[in-house]
């Protein structure tokens, strides 16, 4: 029959200092990410907002907005999506 292994958490507990930190630290490669990035991720989720807003309160009345029909709506989260994509890549 095997044996079963023996399991160390009562060696971590019982120490007296319990408060140290048993990882090692990793460095990260990790530059500040541009302005230029920032202001276009936060452009493109502002104008994706803006597009949704413009195209319910005013667009039956703006004509390329009428034309465009129900792909103001792609249009509109397509920006915001894109925007929200970006904050993947901000350090």
């Amino acid at each position: 029959m095997p044996k079963s292994k023996v399991n160390n958490t009562d060696d971590i507990y019982s120490s007296t200092n319990s408060n140290v930190d048993r990882r090692s630290p990793v460095k990260l490669n990790a530059t500040a990410t541009p302005r230029w990035y920032i202001i276009v991720m936060l452009g493109l989720m502002l104008l994706g907002l803006a597009w949704l807003v413009v195209n319910y309160i005013a667009g039956p009345s703006i004509p390329f907005m009428v034309t465009l029909g129900a792909w103001n709506y792609l249009i509109g989260f397509g920006l915001f999506i894109a925007g929200l994509l970006m904050t993947m890549g901000w350090k």
